[in-house]
């Protein structure tokens, strides 16, 4: 198994951030604001030049809504570990009613 560059982890991560904050349609200086970092921070990590802070990823991904399946997909590499992410990753995005549903499929599932 091989190990992850530092840059293809910060790159991957830079990505999810940009993509969310456009999603969400907030500038990078609104996003810098929220996470009470600056602007110029916030442009180094969206570009992967800047590797994230473990505070930083935690505030970012609950400011913007961001699940960690979809911060590590494209960094995970384990065969089992990547099952449960990819699973985990198409769950989430699923509707509110069909999440509803699966739940109760899982849970009933779980007692047989």
């Amino acid at each position: 198994m091989s190990n992850q560059a530092k840059s293809n982890i910060d790159s991957s991560i830079g990505k999810v951030f940009k993509d969310y904050r456009k999603k969400h349609h907030l500038t990078q200086d609104k996003i810098a604001e929220k996470l009470d970092i600056s602007e110029k921070y916030i442009s180094r990590l969206e570009n992967g030049n800047s590797g994230v802070k473990l505070e930083t990823l935690v505030n970012y991904m609950n400011i913007l809504g961001i699940a960690p399946n979809v911060v590590f997909h494209d960094l995970i590499i384990n065969e089992d570990v990547k099952f449960q992410v990819d699973l985990s990753y198409k769950i989430s995005n699923l509707s509110e009613q069909k999440l509803k549903f699966l739940d109760l499929f899982v849970d009933h599932l779980k007692d047989l």
